[in-house]
């Protein structure tokens, strides 16, 4: 019977925005995450041109892995990861992004964290843009909807990929590039807010600016992927979606059409242009229907053609429903909402917990473009409560971890070719959707709290102990 590969990539995953913190250390310059505030399901975190002295921006400090990852990825090897995937602040390279030469301070930080990963065995892997692009470009050419962009990005990558080409192999372009079809992409992934300020749920949206700066992060993703299958052989370049999987409330016909719409624009429109190279033929009466004209300029189709990825990444929480009655009871979720599942439980966040939803995605997405698949984001964001003797029984966390591994390796046993499982937020750190440390994420603990009060100290939860002993069984101990 299949199970998981000998080589299984069994890690975690964090991002440099949520993570790192120093903010303004060595001359890193400030990003769109710098310029968020913190919030809460109730009150949203709000982006802001200038520094608020009133608010607290919680990716600012976060939980400080720029002066504690040598204790991080200690914790990390200890619990036997075979990889952590990470990302490299774009202005801690450039601080601008306009820039012509590297901050060789930023190229050295990073120089050190990929040589800590080696000296464990642990395999990097690289997301290149994660939710924080230069604020310096929305200011110039509002983000991405700025072909400009495009250029500044492959300065970027041309030295990163030079710098670190025998210390990393796998590389991400965009983290969940399909952001971008959804309103809160504008602050998250696309930077399209020159002048704005104010929560990132209110921004005045226009599909029409947010599709035109996609098309620019997809020319500027194939252009990374060709340069990287040209010069440098050895690298492997994948994509990494935001993947909610869509169910029909009921059988409805009208309920399966709007499920298929839903899936189509949202999971596939995005890795179909980076896996398979070319606009869907669905995206057509979308794109009609809602005025949106992409301009592009010669050669970009015969680059998209040529810059398809190896291999496909995706991040898995929640599943939602989807019908054409507007009365249904909404739920919460990551990026996006939708209908209540009567089937499932939730998530103090409202995030519907579907396990068996992920060997069907894991199914849905190989059958689809048959190549290599990593789950790069997965978890449980819950409050967690440091007992009196110091430890965190975090049982609701294994319980979910748990879950969606024994799908897994359903999925794995249907035939899917799963490369890794790096879950989220491996150690604490800041809610991208809501600005908070409250919901965490991690198997290790961090003391920082949402007033920006704590120690920093680390704490190993229950539910490192046991991610040690899947990892050490190669995911048959999961007890």
């Amino acid at each position: 019977m299949k199970t998981f590969r000998n080589d299984f990539l069994w890690g975690g995953a964090t991002a440099a925005n949520q993570f790192e913190g120093a903010w303004d250390a060595d001359g890193k310059g400030p990003s769109t995450s710098d310029m968020c505030t913190n919030g809460s399901p109730e009150n949203p975190k709000r982006i802001t041109r200038q520094w608020d002295e009133g608010a607290f921006y919680p990716s600012r400090e976060a939980s400080d892995f720029y002066h504690h990852y040598k204790e991080d990825i200690a914790l990390m090897a200890e619990m036997g990861f075979k990889t952590f995937r990470l990302s490299i602040a774009w202005t801690r390279i450039f601080p601008t992004g306009m820039e012509t030469e590297p901050n060789e301070a930023g190229l050295k930080f990073y120089d050190q964290v990929f040589d800590e990963c080696k000296k464990y065995g642990i395999e990097p892997l690289v997301t290149i843009s994660h939710y924080e692009m230069p604020y310096a470009l929305v200011e110039k050419c509002n983000g991405w909807e700025g072909r400009e962009c495009i250029g500044y990005f492959m300065n970027y990558c041309r030295v990163i990929f030079e710098h670190y080409q025998n210390k990393v192999k796998y590389w991400l372009t965009f983290n969940e590039i399909n952001a971008g079809t959804m309103p809160m992409g504008n602050v998250l992934s696309l930077g399209t807010v020159k002048g704005y300020t104010g929560t990132i749920l209110d921004f005045p949206d226009d599909p029409k600016v947010r599709y035109q700066a996609l098309h620019h992060q997809f020319v500027a993703s194939a252009q990374a992927v060709k340069l990287a299958h040209e010069k440098y052989p050895q690298f492997q370049m994948g994509n990494m979606i935001c993947f909610i999987t869509m169910y029909p409330l009921t059988c409805n016909p009208a309920d399966m059409l709007k499920a298929q719409q839903e899936m189509q624009m949202m999971n596939w429109f995005c890795s179909d242009v980076q896996v398979r190279g070319e606009y869907p033929y669905y995206a057509d009466r979308y794109f009609e229907e809602h005025g949106i004209q992409i301009r592009m300029e010669e050669g970009d189709l015969e680059l998209l053609k040529e810059g398809c990825v190896d291999f496909y990444t995706f991040s898995y929480y929640m599943s939602n429903c989807v019908s054409e009655k507007p009365s249904e009871e909404i739920g919460q979720g990551n990026l996006t909402g939708g209908l209540k599942n009567p089937y499932l439980q939730a998530s103090e966040w409202g995030w519907q917990i579907d396990p068996q939803g992920l060997r069907y995605t894991l199914n849905e997405i190989y059958s689809r473009y048959q190549i290599p698949m990593m789950v790069v984001e997965n978890g449980l964001g819950a409050r967690d409560t440091v007992e009196e003797d110091g430890s965190i029984n975090d049982t609701y966390r294994i319980d979910y971890m748990r879950r969606h591994i024994e799908q897994m390796k359903e999925a794995v046993r249907d035939g899917v070719e799963l490369w890794g499982y790096t879950p989220w937020g491996c150690i604490d750190l800041v809610s991208a959707s809501t600005g908070e440390m409250a919901k965490r994420y991690g198997l290790i603990y961090v003391d920082k709290h949402d007033d920006g009060s704590g120690t920093l100290k680390r704490r190993r939860k229950q539910s490192f102990y046991w991610y040690k002993k899947v990892i050490e069984s190669n995911g048959e101990e999961l007890d």
